[in-house]
């Protein structure tokens, strides 16, 4: 053999085995998915229940779980949505309106990211009960829906990064900043877009520190919180958690199997950015 050939069968070993240990979790949350007690004790976590079962999906499914599951979707279209416009719009003013301490003004929001959200959860909590929103949608939606600092840097440096000439020649045509906007600008930050889409869609399905914190009742339950309490007594009902989250884990697997092209290009364009 030679060296070449022993880096690359190297490589491939040393990359299979980092797949194995990435994907192991998500195989021992679809064999424990299909399993009963019984077998769960019987049987090793990496091997299958046999007969598999689908008792735990039919147990959840049963419940009151199918409205945490839309609580989650629309919790995650709301932010997304959100998301994309009120950080475009904040985006562009950053990046091509010209405003006094607009750079101080950006890069103090900017600074923001260095605090770790767990030290604003308790100060926002209380603006939140002071305002009466405690479990209630708007308490649930509004700390996130007007965009995030990181959005918002990134949309801003996609901005920057686009010809001038192209907004220059729509104010010579006499277009107002709005036209340039929608009409010029937007339409060339696709991948941008796309990538703060996905950021979105991800970290608001997964989303679970301030859902649990600020609801309380199952008309604003979300997914995540529901499958923190789904005990028995004093124990856990491992069977129905791996039910639960194999239901949660469906739609990010289908994203990433129809859109991966654009989740490696956004893995490439927050590096670049």
């Amino acid at each position: 053999m030679t060296a070449s050939l022993i880096k690359r069968i190297l490589l491939h070993v040393a990359l299979a085995a980092g797949a194995f240990v990435s994907v192991f979790p998500y195989l021992l949350v679809v064999l424990t998915a299909f399993k009963t007690q019984s077998q769960l004790s019987s049987t090793d976590p990496w091997l299958p229940g046999l007969p598999p079962t689908t008792g735990n999906l039919t147990r959840l499914l049963s419940g009151d779980f199918p409205r945490y599951v839309l609580n989650t979707l629309l919790m995650t279209v709301v932010l997304t949505l959100g998301q994309l416009v009120f950080t475009t719009f904040a985006a562009y003013a950053f990046a091509r309106l010209r405003f006094r301490g607009r750079e101080a003004l950006f890069w103090l929001y900017v600074a923001t990211m260095m605090v770790p959200g767990a030290v604003t959860m308790i100060p926002l909590f209380l603006i939140m009960r002071e305002l009466g929103l405690v479990n209630t949608w708007y308490g649930l939606l509004i700390p996130y829906v007007l965009g995030t600092p990181y959005g918002i840097f990134l949309m801003r440096q996609f901005f920057k990064s686009l010809p001038a000439g192209l907004e220059e020649a729509a104010r010579i045509d006499g277009a107002g900043a709005m036209t340039v906007l929608l009409r010029i600008l937007l339409p060339l930050c696709r991948p941008a877009l796309g990538t703060l889409t996905i950021i979105t869609v991800i970290s608001s399905w997964n989303s679970f520190i301030w859902p649990l914190i600020i609801t309380s009742g199952d008309e604003t339950r979300v997914m995540t919180v529901a499958l923190a309490t789904l005990k028995v007594g004093i124990g856990v009902d491992y069977n129905l958690m791996m039910a639960g989250g194999l239901i949660a884990l469906v739609p990010m697997v289908a994203v990433f199997v129809f859109f991966q092209r654009h989740i490696v290009r956004s893995v490439v364009l927050t590096g670049l950015k």
